[in-house]
């Protein structure tokens, strides 16, 4: 099969590959449209089986990307990246700053920013040699790590879907969470505050005791973490947590959570809907990151200072946003995913006359 029969490709502007044999960087960044502004999204380094399934997973992210920017009604277009090695160990400065040559040969079709696997320190590296990345510290314009606004974002949005779909706030629901990284150890907290009981499950053994003790949090498997007696279930890990084998299990009534690309296939987000699940579609609720690296990118274009007004103004419309999505589904009686996924591309197809 080649690059353009891929169900992936769905018409991708560019995809482009780059090895540097010093660093020993294998990169692959997919643009997969500029019709609303220049593509930006996350750079993630992951240590993937294949070269195959870092092109898939790329290519999906992407145009995630461009369907979230459209939504959270900012000016950009969607791309992603990945770096093909283990973040653990193969992390250099100088494989950063080879990245950061590589992003500076799209002559600013692309802006990279922080995913799974990258921070703010390695970003800084690939600053070294590209002006178009966006998530740094230490500048009158720097958003700084995005996390912290992606989870406020997922935050907002799992009360009101639990509010359209249970009639209640937050307070004494059981949200089970999947995967305690960055953000979804500041969802914790913060749903925490709210009154909700938490279970969580995460590889890192770390990273969960810390939420435990700081939220009071139930730890379980990574396995046991979709059959649990949750009224929410909400990935924040890796993709395609909403699966055949997984969707059987679930027990929750509202699917809302931080991860990208949660449902396996479309398929999944019908057969969510058939069940009577809430899906919170996962680029509406986690658009709040790209809202903050937005403002970064507007005011390195401009020359000015990071806006944190601005940020609050539209993480307030994307909830909005998010309401039209639940009240068209419930209206309806249509997935949610469908809904959303047909509010985006008139949003892409609109900026491109």
């Amino acid at each position: 099969m080649t690059l353009f029969d891929s169900p992936s490709f769905e018409d991708h502007e560019g995809v482009h590959a780059f090895f540097d044999e010093k660093t020993g960087l294998k990169t692959i960044i997919a643009v997969h449209s500029t019709a609303r502004g220049p593509a930006s999204g996350g750079c993630r380094m992951w240590d993937y089986a294949s070269s195959e399934a870092a092109l898939d997973d790329v290519l999906r992210l992407s145009r995630a990307m461009s369907f979230k920017n459209a939504m959270a009604d900012i000016p950009l277009g969607g791309g992603k990246s990945v770096i093909i090695g283990n973040a653990r160990t193969d992390k250099t400065p100088e494989l950063f700053e080879a990245y950061g040559r590589a992003v500076e040969t799209l002559g600013g079709k692309y802006w990279a920013a922080e995913d799974v696997g990258v921070s703010p320190i390695d970003l800084a590296h690939a600053r070294k040699t590209t002006r178009y990345v966006a998530g740094l510290e230490g500048a009158a314009s720097s958003s700084g790590d995005p996390s912290p606004v992606t989870a406020e974002g997922i935050f907002r949005g799992i009360g009101l879907t639990v509010q359209r779909a249970l009639g209640r706030d937050l307070k004494g629901v059981t949200v089970a969470i999947q995967g305690v990284g960055h953000v979804g150890a500041y969802l914790a907290e913060k749903l925490h505050a709210a009154g909700a009981r938490l279970i969580i499950a995460d590889v890192n053994q770390q990273a969960l005791d810390e939420v435990a003790m700081s939220t009071g949090a139930r730890i379980v498997s990574t396995d046991e973490i979709f059959a649990t007696d949750a009224e929410v279930f909400a990935p924040c890990a890796l993709g395609g947590a909403i699966n055949p084998l997984t969707l059987s299990r679930l027990k929750a009534k509202v699917v809302a959570g931080g991860a990208n690309n949660q449902l396996a296939g479309p398929a999944m987000g019908v057969a969510l809907f058939e069940r009577g699940i809430a899906y919170a579609p996962d680029y509406v609720i986690n658009g709040g990151g790209i809202i903050n690296v937005a403002a970064e990118i507007q005011a390195l274009a401009q020359g000015g200072a990071y806006d944190a007004a601005w940020v609050e103004t539209k993480l307030a419309r994307l909830m909005v946003t998010l309401g039209e999505v639940l009240d068209t589904s419930f209206a309806e009686q249509r997935p949610p995913h469908e809904v959303a996924d047909e509010m985006a591309k008139a949003r892409i197809d609109a900026a491109k006359v």
